[in-house]
């Protein structure tokens, strides 16, 4: 491979694990073809990292959407004239069959009558069969928007939510805890001594180290509550209609869960001890905004820190 960045990028991330669908498009070129050309490289690294590919892949769904929608509107069209010819041809042959005495001339305009209501049945049932057709295409372009969708919202490493799904997030939350009066707590978490293990184990093992805390977070929380990576090693999590008590035990259950398990390098199998994390915790106050809230639950974490980590601090310990 050319040193490209795009491939360094690209082979980095295919031996970290965490892309899947980049993981299985390479293994299968190489048990196809047994390597993998430049010309495939680019073509994946687009498909699959490339910063732009969400909008083309948008603009990609978005115009296949108005092709279908048009081809769409012109079979509704066809088959409007259709129905319209046919009840032309009713009204015609009942004007005629009125002032018919001849049997041979009736005769022939029955048969012509059902010769256009053959035409007609078979004009709808193309009509349906199209109609169906188009809802299939329909379907899985919406389940490609979906995926689109929630590929956008969700951190490729951890499989938890992005930072721009938090903001979302925080901002609906505080909206819908104004009308309802229920508040929500925050939980700021940051893994002790993590850019240690990144200098000390490589960038590898930092990302094992942040998958393992995501899966303590995942295990330790309801399916209402809206978990996220914040940025680099720090996660937020947004506790729906939680008292600051219910939160902290729940930061204290996240804690004790990771700090259970010994991390082991995968390349080599040495064993590198425990990871743990420190926690902060805030509770919605009636005039807090995304920030202000942020802001309380970080200090917070910073207390934890600087009681020497490993520990749940909430704001009330400030």
């Amino acid at each position: 491979m050319p040193a490209y960045p795009r491939s360094y990028e690209l082979w980095y991330t295919y031996s970290a694990g965490y892309n899947q669908g980049l993981n299985r498009a390479i293994n299968e070129s190489i048990k196809a073809n047994g390597r993998v050309t430049t010309d495939e490289m680019l073509t994946l690294y687009g498909r699959f990292l490339s910063p732009t590919r969400l909008g083309d892949r948008l603009d990609e769904v978005g115009m296949q959407v108005s092709k279908e929608v048009e081809e769409l509107v012109d079979t509704l069209k066809l088959s409007t004239d259709a129905t319209s010819d046919y009840g032309s041809a009713l009204e015609q042959a009942g004007e005629k069959i009125k002032s018919v005495t001849d049997p041979e001339k009736l005769q022939a305009y029955l048969t012509h009558l059902v010769k256009s209501t053959q035409n007609a049945v078979t004009s709808n049932r193309k009509l349906e069969s199209q109609l169906l057709e188009s809802k299939k295409h329909i379907e899985r372009l919406q389940s490609s928007l979906e995926a689109i969708r929630y590929e956008s919202l969700t951190d490729e490493l951890t499989t938890l939510n992005n930072r721009k799904h938090f903001e979302n997030s925080i901002e609906r939350i505080i909206d819908q805890s104004k009308e309802s009066g229920r508040g929500f707590a925050l939980l700021m978490t940051d893994v002790d001594h993590f850019k240690k293990f990144n200098d000390t184990y490589g960038h590898q093992t930092g990302d094992q180290v942040l998958r393992l805390v995501a899966l303590a977070v995942k295990q330790n929380i309801k399916a209402q509550d809206i978990a996220c990576r914040y940025g680099g090693e720090e996660f937020a999590i947004i506790l729906p209609h939680e008292s600051l008590e219910a939160a902290a035990e729940i930061a204290e259950s996240i804690r004790t869960a990771v700090m259970s398990k010994e991390l082991v390098k995968r390349s080599t199998g040495e064993n590198l001890g425990r990871v743990t994390i420190s926690v902060g915790v805030a509770i919605y106050q009636a005039m807090d905004t995304g920030h202000s809230i942020v802001s309380r639950a970080d200090e917070a974490l910073y207390a934890a820190k600087n009681a020497g980590r490993n520990l749940v601090k909430t704001e009330l310990d400030l």
